[in-house]
């Protein structure tokens, strides 16, 4: 519900936050790729990044613009709802990497608020290395209003699923997991860690970071539908819909979503075990058709 006490500060909308610096090192690739079961080997070698490492160089810029428009006293009711990775090219060792973030606007939903940051990462000539849409959910909270903008919808369509899929994977999540992708990503949050943490807070314990979970579902689609070549990937979105336990199978589901005269668009969704749970939804992955693509 709203509270007349708590508001939205809607005129930090498009505040830029301070820049930060960031060099990719061949070291951290290999750790993220290995974090995440990585099979590709150009990844594993740390000759190219995987693509969600893209969030590691935004990872200390990532809540600043929400702590721009949320008030303080909610920031503990923020979940991370959706990712949408736009690549301009694919990071390397020794890329040095400026990066930045702002929010884009809020909107009320039937779970709470709905706000959208925008980050963005450029090389030292001030070129677009890539962008991120995230949004979050300040959950069971009611802003009231709408203002500014949200993120670019990639929603599954319906029809889709009636479909036979374009490809299927089975992927297995280790025990341990949690306790390998935090240190590689830099994401030490207690309910990827501590059992006791987790179950206070109503989860049924330790559960996998949604962005491990989505980083399993990027290469399953590299390797699945181009190649292994991460630098086809253009664009590559999710929505987190539950949460996945360490030791847990994922299934996903690739449908060719692509339009005449379109680049390669596949349209994703990732269940666990025996398909009871839906943990992506409207997952979204765009290749372009040249994989000479320049880097």
């Amino acid at each position: 519900m709203s509270d007349p006490q708590l508001t939205f500060d809607a005129s930090a909308l498009g505040a830029w936050t301070p820049q930060r610096r960031f060099t990719v090192t061949q070291q951290h690739l290999i750790s993220y790729a290995k974090a995440t079961n990585d099979p590709i080997p150009a990844h594993r070698n740390g000759d190219v990044a995987s693509p969600v490492f893209a969030i590691v160089p935004v990872f200390e810029t990532l809540l600043e613009p929400v702590m721009a428009v949320v008030p303080e006293s909610l920031l503990g009711q923020v979940v991370h709802s959706q990712q949408d990775f736009r690549f301009h090219r694919a990071l390397r060792p020794g890329d040095e990497l400026t990066v930045r973030g702002t929010m884009l606007g809020y909107a009320p939903r039937r779970s709470g608020t709905a706000a959208t940051a925008y980050l963005e990462s450029r090389d030292p000539h001030g070129t677009l290395v890539n962008e991120q849409y995230v949004t979050f959910v300040v959950r069971g909270f009611d802003a009231g209003h709408s203002a500014g903008e949200t993120a670019p919808d990639h929603r599954l369509p319906a029809e889709l699923r009636e479909q036979p899929p374009r490809a299927m994977t089975t992927q297995q999540v280790d025990k341990d997991q949690t306790f390998r992708y935090a240190p590689a990503a830099g994401d030490h949050m207690a309910i990827h860690l501590d059992d006791e943490v987790a179950r206070q807070v109503g989860l049924p314990g330790i559960i996998l970071h949604g962005l491990c979970t989505m980083a399993f579902s990027s290469w399953a689609a590299l390797t699945e539908l181009a190649d292994s070549d991460v630098r086809r990937l253009r664009r590559l979105a999710v929505r987190f819909s539950a949460p996945v336990l360490p030791g847990q199978q994922l299934h996903t589901r690739f449908w060719d979503a692509s339009g005449d005269g379109e680049h390669p668009r596949y349209a994703f969704e990732t269940n666990t075990n025996n398909g009871d749970t839906t943990v992506l939804k409207d997952g979204l992955a765009e290749f372009d058709t040249d994989t000479h693509t320049p880097t």
